[in-house]
């Protein structure tokens, strides 16, 4: 690629404690990769044998690209020498002064910086899978986790007339406010099942006849293709579960 897209952070620590935090945040990077719940062996440190003259320690974490083994992120150690030059540079101090210790120094920096269209590519790439179904059918599924899928959850009325629609239409502006949602009502709904696993919709609520009598609808796992059958006034709190970053986010 021409362009790298990228986001780093600049960890300020203090000298002789860099190794220590190099570490951790190797860790707790690897950490995070790993909860977005792509497979876990397509992950790998690559520890870098010539270092930077910045630096005293650095390794990328690698993903298994359809190409192979490719940097995701960098994790490196770059000592004092960010801040270093921009104080010799500018002639201004940039220390600071440790309270506990009565010492001044020049911090540390523990960088990471992850490649944005490189964690796209990996996501797309470890999500897409044509499958091969018992029935002999195939299909193409997008295996994105639910809580990055752009489209969380599609409400289909199993056909367009005896009110099916407007019950699908009220059930949407419930979730709407929560999730980003849509409607689909044409061809079969095998059909719109495919459409919904071909983009990554992890769940699809159907609303039936049964629906208008009991106030319950049918909802379509995308990777088990199991269905279970869901009261629209637990719904909300359902797919919330399921789609939920902070779940994600929890793991860490």
């Amino acid at each position: 690629m021409r362009e790298f897209e990228q986001m780093e952070m600049q960890f300020f620590i203090k000298p002789g404690t860099e190794l220590e935090w190099y570490d951790t945040w190797k860790e707790k990077r690897m950490a995070w990769h790993r909860a977005l719940g792509l497979p876990v062996e397509n992950y790998r440190f690559h520890d870098h044998i010539k270092l930077a003259h910045y630096a005293n320690a650095a390794c990328d974490i690698e993903f298994k690209f359809p190409m192979g083994f490719k940097e995701l992120e960098g994790i490196h150690s770059r000592t004092d020498f960010d801040l270093g030059a921009h104080e010799e540079h500018s002639g201004k101090k940039l220390r600071y002064f440790d309270t506990e210790t009565n010492e001044s120094y020049v911090p540390y920096v523990l960088e990471t910086s992850i490649g944005l269209d490189r964690m796209f590519l990996a996501v797309l790439s470890a999500a897409y899978e044509e499958e091969k179904l018992a029935n002999g059918e195939e299909r193409v599924v997008l295996r994105i986790p639910a809580p990055i899928a752009p489209v969380k959850v599609t409400v289909m009325p199993l056909i367009k007339k005896d009110g099916l629609p407007e019950k699908a239409r009220a059930i949407i502006d419930t979730l709407k406010l929560s999730h980003n949602c849509q409607y689909d009502d044409k061809d079969s709904i095998g059909k719109r099942y495919r459409r919904q696993d071909a983009i990554g919709t992890p769940y699809c609520i159907t609303v039936d006849h049964d629906t208008l009598n009991d106030d319950a609808v049918t909802l379509r796992d995308r990777d088990t293709m199991l269905q279970e059958r869901v009261a629209i006034v637990d719904l909300d709190r359902i797919v919330s579960e399921k789609v939920d970053l902070k779940g994600l986010l929890g793991k860490l």
